[in-house]
């Protein structure tokens, strides 16, 4: 019994022991203390679902993109864009709010202020279940930006590297806000933001690094001419040191040169042959760069120069609505990407100015990029920010004269689903239509009935069924449609029902509903 207790006694202190090693270990990583948000619980047992407002619809050419305005809060909002949307953003570009302690982050309801002990663990919580799911919307050559200032940069930085991997971090790029600093601020005035760039696979990421403008300021700049019908140019270094008093300036010999040159002797004895070699008076060798060849110059990650134009309290690019970032700035961001016809997503909207700027850049370069923006109907000192700002906005712009386009608006709704009886099952299907539609990109009713229902677009249709009896009728109906279906059919199960249209498989892609649907949300509930 002694030798007993003498063991028990030893592996107690032992455990002491180790703990206290434990504690010495160094710890490297972002710790929060997790904190429950209303928003997220509800989702426990009520399913978000999209419900269109018909009246604010906006179609001015059918062959235009159809653009997306979404009112709701952003993690409802995301939970639907993860079943339509998945895997089909080129973009997203968010500016979330500072956490400054100045009423600009409501969680739960409430404002979190400065004496909030738990101010950047709630401030954490919001954002990684956000970031989590717009993650899952992004193609594998897609790209994430993010706005933010020195509150929250380096807790940001240590949590979108806990997302989308260390290694798919791009750029942090530093852009000026403000032409002067504020006169009250405590250090040196601030007068820079953020925007964190990451990729969702950086092996896959294409930008465009080479969409800088040929601004006023950078013009002059060239200001030599040797009429030699090239125009204007500048010169650059490529040696370390000049030639030495006396030396044969009229032959470029690399060979006997002892100086350290900058670029491969290749490279410098082709720019010879091409007439790009600038002599100075002082026998030093220099490129010649020709302003007509600087289009499309190499992107900087520190944005400091007039192609952005800071905000100054207002300006007639924000067509009289208010803004937290300038125009020019968010135009620029989205010209990174290549794909003139990309898929742009904003989840924290605000008054719209990424709508805007996605519009506006297709009016300039005759792109088809299209938008879905999320934003919660919040009231402020300004007034409700979708009825008063962002809607009013985005209106003014499709109906400009030649800015063309449409959108749809919608507001997250819910269906109760706190069992998966088949009642339940029922109800979300039948509640399921439009964001069958908004998955689909098609808009246009063609058949409406208590069966079965086709929605269409200019080369894609839409088939909702959701009587198995009727599968015989709306084949009926199809057979004479050329074009693809993407088909619907309402199952308690996970029913394919391949052997029903495997007359017609070449034309109808088939999925069973409400599964495709309680799969996604399962996956983000859990």
């Amino acid at each position: 019994m002694k030798n007993k207790k003498t063991e028990i006694e030893k592996l107690k202190a032992e455990n002491e022991r180790l703990k206290k090693e434990l504690k010495k270990k160094k710890k490297y990583g972002l710790v929060w203390e997790e904190k429950p948000e209303e928003v997220v619980e509800m989702c426990k047992e009520k399913l978000p679902v999209l419900k269109e407002v018909k009246n604010k619809e906006i179609i001015t050419d059918k062959d235009k993109p159809v653009n997306l305005l979404i009112e709701g809060d952003n993690y409802h909002a995301l939970s639907v864009l993860n079943y339509t949307h998945a895997k089909k953003v080129d973009v997203i570009y968010i500016d979330p709010p500072y956490n400054t302690g100045n009423k600009n982050f409501i969680f739960n309801d409430h404002y979190v202020d400065k004496e909030d002990a738990y101010r950047h663990s709630k401030w954490l919580s919001f954002m990684e279940k956000r970031l989590k799911l717009a993650k899952s919307l992004l193609k594998d050559d897609g790209v994430i930006f993010i706005s933010i200032d020195d509150n929250e940069v380096a807790q940001l930085k240590l949590l979108c590297e806990n997302i989308f991997g260390e290694n798919n971090f791009v750029n942090d790029i530093v852009w000026k806000k403000t032409n002067s600093p504020k006169a009250q601020a405590i250090g040196l005035g601030n007068q820079h933001e953020h925007i964190l760039m990451y990729a969702k696979n950086i092996t896959k990421l294409a930008i465009n690094k080479k969409v800088g403008s040929i601004t006023e300021k950078y013009k002059k700049m060239f200001s030599q001419d040797d009429n030699d019908g090239r125009g204007l140019y500048r010169t650059i270094e490529i040696e370390a040191h000049g030639l030495q008093k006396g030396e044969n300036r009229r032959k470029f010999e690399f060979h006997k040169r002892s100086a350290p040159w900058l670029y491969s002797l290749e490279t410098l004895e082709k720019w010879w042959k091409e007439g790009r070699i600038y002599v100075s008076k002082t026998g030093r060798f220099r490129k010649k760069e020709y302003l007509s060849e600087m289009a499309g110059r190499l992107i900087s990650d520190l944005w400091v120069d007039e192609e952005i134009n800071p905000l100054q309290g207002g300006s007639k690019e924000y067509l009289g609505f208010p803004t937290q970032k300038p125009l020019s700035l968010i135009e620029r961001i989205l010209k990174l990407h290549f794909n003139k016809n990309a898929l742009i997503v904003d989840f924290f909207a605000g008054s719209g100015t990424t709508g805007e700027a996605v519009l506006n850049l297709n009016k300039n370069d005759d792109g088809k990029r299209k938008f879905i923006l999320c934003t919660y109907n919040e009231e402020n000192k300004n007034g409700k920010i979708i009825e008063e700002y962002c809607y009013p906005r985005l209106k003014k712009i499709f109906l400009q004269k030649d800015w063309g386009g449409n959108l749809k608006y919608f507001k997250t709704d819910f269906v109760d689903y706190h069992k998966p009886t088949d009642k339940n099952k029922i109800n979300l299907t039948k509640q399921a239509t439009e964001m069958l539609c908004v998955k689909e990109g098609t808009f246009e009713k063609m058949i409406d009935n208590e069966r079965f229902k086709i929605f269409k677009n200019s080369n894609h249709y839409t088939g909702i069924i959701w009587d198995q009896t009727a599968i015989p009728t709306f084949k009926k109906a199809i057979k004479d449609i050329k074009g693809k279906f993407s088909v619907y059919v309402f199952s308690l199960g996970d029913e394919t029902f391949d052997n029903e249209f495997k007359d017609v498989k070449q034309k109808v892609q088939l999925s069973p509903i409400p599964e495709a649907i309680l799969r996604v949300y399962r996956r983000i509930f859990k």
